[in-house]
């Protein structure tokens, strides 16, 4: 037995066992989609949109790389949304194609699966970086008054906040991201650190609505983070920000066939709370 092996695991036929002939087939079939919704995410702005359960979802580097901070959440119910350190377990630190994104406790299922990542041959760099990464978070102006002693607006946790507003959720709702393009790892002390994006213009991240859902994205102010944040060089990084594009589509029948909308846990017990039964 190897305890370096995942905790875990993924059993053949198991619950994270994805159908990759199901999800390869929604991911494949772009001729027969229609595209219902799109839109351009400026710079260093967030927005929010509905991405109806079987329809896809596709962000785009419409100018060149653009690091981006995506919540989800069920649109009918926001007190499920992404959990990110869970599906850091389940998955894996850093995402790609057939990987899935888990929703919170009492819910505990995929919100979503990936279904293409034109960077998905991007692997493990020299210095150990990989793109699409759970191991952060969104920056955020708290952070930030704090290191640099000044307030700043458009940090990813307020694009975020103001993109959700007329859902008429609040900063409470806004959690822990998937950091769309970002490449991210692991120093030999542990540290988190952030590399230069390595997307170019066209390059493509998209996932598969298992739910209805509540999406927003950030167009982070540290663009493609070629210029530090933080510490001795920082500097401002508005002339390294860029847009996103927004295509939601909806998915031929024929793809769709054997897909059914994930059911929540099936625990449904008191966590052994039950009140005594009094003679």
């Amino acid at each position: 037995m190897n305890l370096t092996d995942a905790a875990y695991q993924s059993e053949p036929g198991g619950p994270l066992d994805v159908d990759r002939d199901l999800y390869g087939r929604i991911g494949s079939s772009t001729h027969g989609r229609e595209l219902v919704d799109s839109f351009v995410l400026p710079i260093r702005s967030g927005l929010a949109w509905e991405v109806p359960a079987g329809h896809v979802c596709r962000i785009v580097t419409i100018e060149g790389p653009q690091v981006a901070d995506l919540n989800l959440w069920n649109l009918h119910d926001p007190r499920e949304r992404l959990w990110a350190s869970r599906t850091r377990q389940l998955q894996s630190a850093h995402v790609s194609t057939f990987d899935r994104l888990w929703s919170t406790l009492p819910f505990l299922r995929p919100l979503v699966t990936i279904t293409g990542d034109s960077l998905a041959g991007y692997g493990r760099d020299r210095e150990g970086g990989r793109v699409h990464d759970l191991l952060g978070t969104r920056c955020d102006p708290y952070v930030n008054q704090m290191l640099g002693g000044v307030p700043f607006d458009y940090h990813c946790h307020s694009n975020l906040t103001r993109a959700v507003r007329p859902w008429h959720l609040t900063e409470f709702d806004v959690h822990d991201v998937l950091n769309v393009f970002q490449c991210t790892g692991l120093n030999e002390r542990d540290e988190y650190f952030m590399r230069t994006c390595p997307a170019s213009k066209g390059d493509y991240f998209e996932f598969f609505a298992e739910i209805d859902l509540l999406a927003a994205l950030s167009t982070c102010p540290g663009g493609d983070l070629s210029v530090p944040m933080f510490g001795p060089h920082a500097g401002d990084a508005e002339s390294v920000c860029r847009p996103l594009g927004i295509e939601v589509y909806s998915v031929p029948d024929d793809a769709l066939v054997g897909w059914r909308p994930p059911q929540r846990a099936a625990y449904a017990q008191d966590h052994g709370l039950a009140a005594r039964a009094w003679a």
